[in-house]
């Protein structure tokens, strides 16, 4: 039974939680919410990031979930630039870590997103090395990569995935030169498979970049605290002014763990576990986007999502089971890029090692075709590039679970929604 005098306290203060405030609201809830974010900026969305905002083509006040008044005006308690250090489940408070304060919460959601993985290599302590992960990030990055395109300067990344692309996109649109160092043999090889990477190799040599494929950064080379170059563990030495680690992120557990609420392993991305509703070990415990590890009734398996929609939906639904009116949260994971001229959307989840083939509909050679990933006859992901509106069919062809003609699937005569019960 949810009243007025309960207090639910968010902490976090991404997309995620940002989100669930308002759905709190939304739903009713006439409580306490206090929304408890670490970093000075009000909440945002991270995709721009990499992208339009990167590139210049968004503004700074585009990347945040509400006007700075709604919160006030919701009367949502923000609370910017704090920290909570400790949760006492027995007690059932959070406390800050500038002062020592405890606040009570009746209920309790954790979304404290992800963070940079880190080299762990001599040199990076240097003043060009970079990561990308918060606003603060991307404004610096975009000052540092408009000055490298001025003075024809060299950025190396780390990292083949999709920030370390896309960051590649927006350094050559700017005119930097860029070296992007990658230990497996194609870019985005662990989430699309040998099948896909090549495709997005040739897209990045054609406008400039160049790949050390099968090798990884062992040291940043510098001197009076500036980047020279980047050495690699095969003995190659790459000319740098600048560097980027985009060597994937790390659930952020610890407040979770040090309050003895269960953690899932490794091998199911390593976030808080959950169980359908997004409640932790502890009942009166939620979490949800990057930080969540939930069991996904279509793929049979626990997933740990950092993509966009995966914090626009999940905020949400951990409100409203906060608010005891939860679903079981088996949304069909989504995300998008864009990279130069290509744009794409990826529907499902199918990483190598788990379908059967991959099933080409379109003209991949032209970058406009549409890549299924199928597994028993049954759909698990698709990918449209540069191929638009088919999202919502192909989404319903993976819950359907049904078996599909893959001589239907590549045919681009057949429509889509043909295929989806």
């Amino acid at each position: 039974m949810v009243d007025a005098d309960q207090t639910f306290v968010i902490v976090g203060g991404g997309l995620a939680g940002a989100k669930a405030a308002e759905t709190l609201r939304a739903e009713g809830f006439t409580g306490r919410v206090i929304l408890i974010c670490d970093e000075r900026d009000h909440p945002y969305e991270r995709p721009p990031l990499s992208k339009g905002f990167l590139l210049g083509k968004e503004g700074r006040d585009s990347v945040f979930v509400h006007e700075p008044a709604w919160y006030a005006q919701n009367d949502i308690e923000l609370h910017l630039g704090q920290s909570v250090v400790a949760i006492d489940r027995e007690a059932k408070s959070v406390r800050f870590g500038d002062d020592g304060t405890l606040v009570h919460y009746d209920k309790l959601l954790i979304v404290t997103g992800a963070e940079p993985r880190r080299l762990d290599i001599p040199g990076t302590g240097l003043a060009g090395v970079h990561h990308l992960r918060r606003l603060a990030h991307a404004e610096r990055l975009k000052g540092v990569l408009s000055a490298l395109g001025r003075d024809n300067g060299h950025l190396v990344i780390a990292g083949a995935g999709w920030i370390g692309l896309e960051v590649a996109a927006a350094a050559r649109q700017y005119g930097a030169e860029v070296t992007v160092v990658e230990p497996a043999p194609t870019p985005l090889h662990n989430v699309l498979g040998p099948e896909l990477g090549e495709l997005f190799a040739e897209l990045h040599r054609e406008h400039g970049v160049r790949f050390h494929f099968g090798a990884q950064l062992t040291e940043i080379v510098g001197q009076d605290g500036m980047v020279l170059a980047a050495r690699t563990d095969d003995g190659e030495e790459h000319p740098a002014h600048d560097v980027l680690a985009a060597i994937g992120a790390a659930p952020r557990t610890g407040l979770a763990e040090a309050a003895g609420l269960t953690i899932a392993d490794r091998a199911h991305g390593g976030g808080i576990e959950v169980d359908e509703q997004l409640r932790t070990s502890d009942p009166d415990v939620y979490a949800a986007g990057d930080v969540a590890s939930f069991p996904h009734g279509l793929f049979d398996t626990r997933l740990r999502v950092e993509h966009w929609a995966n914090a626009l939906n999940g905020g949400p639904a951990a409100a409203r089971s906060m608010l005891g009116r939860g679903a079981a949260y088996d949304r069909v994971p989504y995300f998008f890029s864009d990279q130069y001229d290509l744009g794409l959307e990826y529907s499902g989840w199918a990483p190598p090692g788990t379908y059967d083939e991959v099933v080409i509909r379109g003209d991949a050679g032209k970058r406009e075709f549409i890549a299924f990933w199928v597994k028993d006859g049954r759909l698990l992901a698709g990918m449209n590039v540069n191929v638009w509106d088919v999202t919502d069919p192909i989404q319903r062809i993976i819950r359907s679970r049904a078996r599909v003609d893959t001589e239907a699937l590549a045919d681009p005569h057949v429509p889509l929604e043909s295929l989806a019960p």
